[in-house]
């Protein structure tokens, strides 16, 4: 935070709601890889149809949140930093150790840190743009560039040829090749504008123009989490792993006997 501003409670609960609701869906996925559980699968399958509810909730926080940081660009590297480590574990480590399947190339913390350093590089001229505009401006690209991933513009209106889908170099962007694949994929286009938007309405965070109750704390669970949910994203699938290993275990043991 920028010191002399006041601590927006309201984004950081809402962003500790987004990272729990993903931390139950991802263990719901666990149950079904560790324990065997169909009803894991079945239920994880279902939640899928809110989940851009929560990822768009949280983007656009993060985005806001750029405009309330001292340096959203150093911190943008720390996030690579540990997205680098994710990808380092769950293609090159898990698979040595019999879990495949789970390799994240690009997932959302990968997105989230070249989104904020692009932001802070961009902060100057982002300032100096009416946020009304810039918000629109980044709706429409977000709009227009949504589905690229799946082959697709303007929300499965556009087709896009096959010919720009032949190397996975340029999977960050949405454009990748035959047998890529990422547990959690993120690209840039069309996430990078969501991020965008948070950080062009972000100037109403910046001027305390925000409702105030906005401004008032309601839960403190949601609230740490929130301001810790970079520490919460890294830890909480290994921390499900090893809880449901422990109960895989003792169901084992206890069959066995």
């Amino acid at each position: 935070m920028q010191e002399g501003k006041r601590r927006i409670h309201m984004l950081d609960e809402i962003r500790g709601l987004a990272i729990l609701c993903m931390v139950v869906h991802h263990t719901l996925l666990d149950i079904g890889d560790v324990l065997g559980l169909s009803w894991g699968y079945d239920a994880f399958e279902k939640l899928k149809a809110v989940q851009p509810i929560f990822w768009m909730a949280f983007i656009i926080i993060s985005g806001m949140c750029t405009r309330l940081s001292r340096n959203p660009a150093r911190r943008g590297a720390l996030v690579l930093v540990f997205a680098a480590g994710i990808t380092l574990v769950t293609c090159f480590i898990m698979p040595r150790l019999g879990y495949s399947g789970m390799e994240i190339w690009f997932g959302i913390l990968h997105c989230l840190g070249v989104c904020m350093v692009v932001a802070g590089l961009l902060m100057p001229l982002i300032k100096k743009i009416d946020y009304r505009v810039g918000a629109s401006v980044c709706a429409a690209l977000f709009a227009l560039t949504y589905g690229i991933d799946s082959k697709t513009m303007l929300f499965g209106l556009i087709r896009l040829p096959d010919s720009l889908y032949r190397f996975n170099a340029f999977a960050p962007l949405g454009f990748y090749g035959k047998g890529f694949f990422s547990a959690d994929y993120f690209p840039l286009l069309p996430w990078i504008f969501v991020f965008l938007f948070g950080a062009f309405v972000g100037q109403l965070a910046t001027d305390e123009c925000l409702p105030e109750t906005m401004y008032k704390k309601r839960s403190k669970l949601l609230s740490f989490v929130g301001r810790n949910s970079l520490w919460v994203y890294v830890a909480h699938q290994p921390v499900i792993y090893a809880v449901l290993w422990v109960v895989s275990e003792i169901i084992v043991f206890h069959y066995s006997h």
